[in-house]
């Protein structure tokens, strides 16, 4: 059962409150909406107080080409990634000594908000003191979803190599996706939704002796994974790729697909392991957004408690996409859970797609 040991965050440079936001979108839809003043109530409903971005507030009041948005993602994703990295095998939080960038097997590099060829880790690798054997599995396009798919993929590398050090490193840059001409509904909740976020996991295979050099006695061990896709729902959540860039595909349905649908893949799942909801006692989930955190209580017939930590993440810092489930296991670990407790990892993202990680403190 691979452990996952540490966790770090890189948060980017510029904070906004969401009262900024507001008044910037008042500002470019005024004109397009004959009812902007009741739809800019997304932006006080969702219960966002701050978020973070790569650029500040003056960048986003300029047009921008795909190829100055794409440049600027790359630039920050390599900023940021070094810093996450640097935050995960040297924490002072999970760590009793560093780990050697060179005792890192692979990198699961994962993004849906910038492209780049060669790949973000590859970069990162030319900065940092890596192996130059270091496999690179980067992932584009999972979404929301990603942070929890790439755990998921990383726990299946280290029970193929069981001695193995694996990172996932999660860098989303909503906001340069940014489409000022975009007059959509989607935008306008994108925009008071979306945000800026970097995290990097470190997980360890069954062989690794993490008590060299972790903190911690108990580790969250990752017992088993289940994805699943939800046949012809493209529409739902995603990309439109488009001459000037990438335009936001979300759909109003989203919550309510999460309340009919979502209760008949965790179910199962843990019926596979002799469990039910009743017996786990860290719901780790990706706060899509305040509707979708409500959905999931109702889908599953949870304490409200137990959206707590993702509601916070959620407050402080906006929906990241792929990073922010991560931001959210940062703040169960540092928590603590006690040996023997069971918790979910949970995701959703474009596709329609669920991702779903069953962990238990060991």
């Amino acid at each position: 059962m691979p452990k996952i040991v540490s966790v770090g965050t890189a948060i980017p440079p510029f904070k906004l409150k969401q009262q900024e936001t507001l008044e910037f979108a008042r500002r470019l839809f005024s004109e397009r909406f004959k009812d902007i003043e009741r739809l800019l109530g997304v932006f006080s409903n969702g219960q966002i107080e701050t978020r973070h971005f790569a650029k500040d507030l003056s960048w986003f009041q300029k047009e921008h080409t795909f190829e100055e948005k794409n440049g600027a993602f790359i630039e920050a994703a390599i900023e940021l990634g070094v810093e996450a990295v640097g935050q995960c095998l040297q924490s002072d939080i999970y760590l009793a000594e560093p780990v050697a960038h060179k005792d890192i097997d692979a990198i699961f590099y994962i993004s849906t908000t910038g492209i780049a060829t060669p790949s973000i880790e590859a970069r990162i690798m030319n900065r940092l003191p890596f192996s130059p054997h270091t496999k690179r599995i980067p992932i584009w396009g999972l979404g929301c979803a990603g942070g929890a798919s790439g755990l998921a993929r990383a726990y299946e590398y280290c029970l193929a190599f069981p001695d193995a050090k694996v990172l996932v490193l999660c860098v989303e840059l909503c906001s340069l996706t940014f489409q000022p001409n975009d007059y959509s509904k989607s935008n306008l909740i994108g925009t008071s939704l979306f945000a800026d976020g970097v995290a990097c996991v470190l997980l360890a295979g069954d062989k690794v002796n993490v008590h060299h050099f972790s903190k911690h006695f108990e580790h969250p061990a990752i017992l088993d994974t289940h994805s699943t896709l939800m046949p012809h729902s493209e529409d739902v959540m995603g990309w439109d790729i488009k001459n000037d860039g990438l335009y936001v595909i979300f759909s109003r349905d989203i919550p309510s697909i999460v309340q009919s649908w979502y209760g008949g893949q965790v179910n199962p799942f843990l019926e596979r392991h002799d469990l039910t909801t009743k017996d786990i006692q860290h719901f780790i989930a990706h706060p899509g957004g305040k509707k979708v955190l409500e959905a999931y209580v109702e889908a599953l017939n949870l304490h409200p408690g137990m959206i707590e930590l993702s509601f916070n993440i959620l407050k402080q810092h906006g929906n990241m996409s792929s990073a922010t489930v991560l931001y959210v296991l940062h703040e169960f670990m540092q928590k603590g859970a006690a040996k023997g407790e069971y918790g979910l990892i949970t995701a959703l993202g474009p596709g329609f797609s669920s991702e779903l990680l069953l962990v238990k403190w060991r």
